[in-house]
Parts: C-alpha cells; sequence; structure tokens
C-alpha cells in the first residue's frame, strides 16, 4: 500500500469513527416509550473495533514519515517545516491586511496613521514563503505517492 493510500485509509476511519460515535449516542439514550433505533451494544463493538485498527495505521504512517527522505529531510520533518510555513504565511498576512486597512479620515482633526512596514517587502516575502510552501507540498504530495507504507 502507498503512504497516500494509508492517509485516506486513516481519513476514512476518522469518518467512521465519527459517525459511530455518533449513531451510538442517538440509540444509547431514548425517550422514554421509545426504543433505540439500534442496538447500542452492537454499536459499541464496532466503534471499538476500529481503534486499533487506527492506532496500526497511524503507528505505519507516522514510521514511514519518519523512514522515506526527500531532499535530505524526511517526511516528518517536511511535515513541520509545512505547518510552520503554513503558520508563518497566515500571521505575515494577518499583519499586511491590517497595515493596508485603509483608514477613513473626515476632517483634519482626526488621527493619521503612519505605516512602519515596507508594504511592497512584506508582499514578496508572504510570495516568496508562498512559493516555497507549493513546492515543498508538491515533493510531500509526491513522496506519498512514490512511497510504500512500512
Amino acid at each position: 500500500m502507498k503512504l497516500a493510500e494509508a492517509l485516506s485509509l486513516r481519513a476514512d476511519l476518522l469518518k467512521s469513527i465519527a459517525q459511530l460515535k455518533s449513531r451510538l449516542k442517538e440509540c444509547s439514550k431514548v425517550q422514554e416509550g421509545d426504543e433505540p433505533s439500534e442496538n447500542p451494544d452492537e454499536v459499541l463493538v464496532l466503534l471499538e473495533k476500529k481503534f486499533p485498527e487506527l492506532e496500526d495505521l497511524i503507528y505505519r504512517i507516522n514510521y514511514t514519515n519518519m523512514h522515506i527522505k526527500v531532499n535530505n529531510m524526511n517526511l516528518t520533518q517536511m511535515i513541520a517545516k509545512k505547518d510552520v510555513l503554513t503558520l508563518r504565511i497566515s500571521a505575515l498576512r494577518e499583519v499586511l491586511h491590517y497595515v493596508v486597512e485603509r483608514e477613513n479620515r473626515f476632517t483634519r482633526n482626526e488621527i493619521k496613521f503612519i505605516r512602519y512596514l515596507d508594504v511592497a517587502k512584506l508582499r514578496k516575502q508572504i510570495d516568496s514563503l508562498a512559493q516555497e510552501l507549493r513546492l515543498l507540498d508538491m515533493h510531500i504530495q509526491s513522496a506519498n505517492w512514490s512511497a510504500n507504507l512500512h
């Protein structure tokens, strides 16, 4: 199985667990005089079977991520770098939006704001980081589809 397939399977397992949890909640408590839509014990058994499967899959994904190298970095390092780049870009975009937000002044007596950040330079930096993020993501996706799950 390829790593990308395992990631998809993990997402499916998480959705299945969420659905089973919802079903269990619905059938484990009903109004007096009503019958549950299904047997809660059976749903609980189905739910409990999913957890060891998910645990094993997460372990295998993490193990694989630690042992697959791309450009002298393992996938775990690349994912951490991607997460931090995403956070960094978001923070800088938020600051940029704040700085370029137009301040309306209707009279000369109103407070005037002065920008102390070079907007063009900040935009260039954000664009450069975004390009770096796209390239990193492409390398991660490529590795996900070429690496076999351990």
